[in-house]
C-alpha cells in the first residue's frame, strides 16, 4: 500500500509503500479494548485508603464501665459503629490494579489503531521538520501549511488532541516548539502505545523512511 509524502509546507514530495503488517492489520476492537483497558489499570494510582480501628487516633481507654449504666458495653471509643471510628472493610492503598499483557497483544493492538488511522485518511507522512530553533510560532505555521493538505484540515484547526508526532529519533529542538501546545504531542516512534494514537485525531510520522521501518521492526 503507497502513502504520499509531504513537507512542511504541506506540499506534496513523494511517496513510499507501507508495510501491510503495521498498515494494514484488520479490526480488532476486543483486542483494543483489552490492551487499553489494561494500560488504564497499570497507570492506576491507589490513592483511596480508610483507617481500620486500629489505626484511628484515640480511643486507648474504655468509655465507660462494663455494668450499671444501663447503655451497650463499649470498650473504645474508635469501634466502627462510633462517630469517628475506624472504617470495615473500607478501600485501601496496597490494592494492586495492574494487569498482564504480552508483548504480542499489544503490538498487534497497536498495529490495529495505526491501521485505523490510515483507513479513515488520519496518517500524514511528513519528511522532515527543519526547525531553526525552538519556536512556538515555527510550529503554529507548520500545523496550518499541513491543514491546507485536502482532507486534513483540523490539523490546524482542531483544539483538543488534534496532533500526535511520531519521530525518528528524539529532537529537543521539535519537542519544544510543539511543547506549550496542549493540542499537540510528540514521540518517538518506537515509543508510540495504543492509548496515544486513540487520543490524538491525527497521526503525523516524521521521516517515515526511518520512523516506519523502526514501527515495523517493533512490530514483526
Amino acid at each position: 500500500m503507497k502513502a504520499s509524502i509531504y513537507n512542511n509546507k504541506g506540499k506534496e514530495t513523494g511517496s513510499m509503500e507501507l508495510p501491510v503488517g503495521v498498515f494494514g492489520a484488520k479490526r480488532n476492537s476486543a483486542l483494543v479494548h483489552q490492551v487499553v483497558t489494561a494500560m488504564a489499570a497499570n497507570a492506576r494510582t491507589p490513592v483511596a485508603h480508610t483507617k481500620g480501628r486500629g489505626e484511628v487516633r484515640g480511643g486507648g481507654k474504655k468509655p465507660y464501665a462494663q455494668k450499671g449504666t444501663g447503655q451497650a458495653r463499649h470498650g473504645s471509643i474508635r469501634s466502627p459503629i462510633w462517630r469517628g471510628g475506624g472504617t470495615t472493610h473500607g478501600p485501601l492503598k496496597e490494592k494492586v490494579y495492574a494487569q498482564k499483557i504480552n508483548k504480542k497483544m499489544r503490538d498487534k493492538a497497536l498495529a490495529t489503531v495505526i491501521s485505523d488511522k490510515v483507513r479513515s485518511s488520519r496518517l500524514m507522512l511528513v519528511d522532515a521538520l527543519p526547525f531553526a530553533g525552538p519556536k512556538t510560532k515555527d510550529a503554529r505555521t507548520v500545523l496550518t501549511a499541513l491543514g491546507s493538505v485536502k482532507g486534513y484540515e483540523e490539523v490546524g484547526t482542531r483544539r483538543k488532541n488534534a496532533v500526535l508526532f511520531a519521530l525518528a529519533t528524539k529532537d529537543a529542538t521539535v519537542i519544544k516548539s510543539f511543547r506549550n501546545m496542549t493540542n499537540v504531542m510528540v514521540e518517538e516512534a518506537r515509543n508510540l502505545n495504543v492509548m496515544d494514537v486513540l487520543k490524538y485525531r491525527y497521526l503525523v510520522i516524521v521521516n517515515p523512511e526511518e520512523s516506519v521501518k523502526k514501527l515495523a521492526d517493533r512490530i514483526s
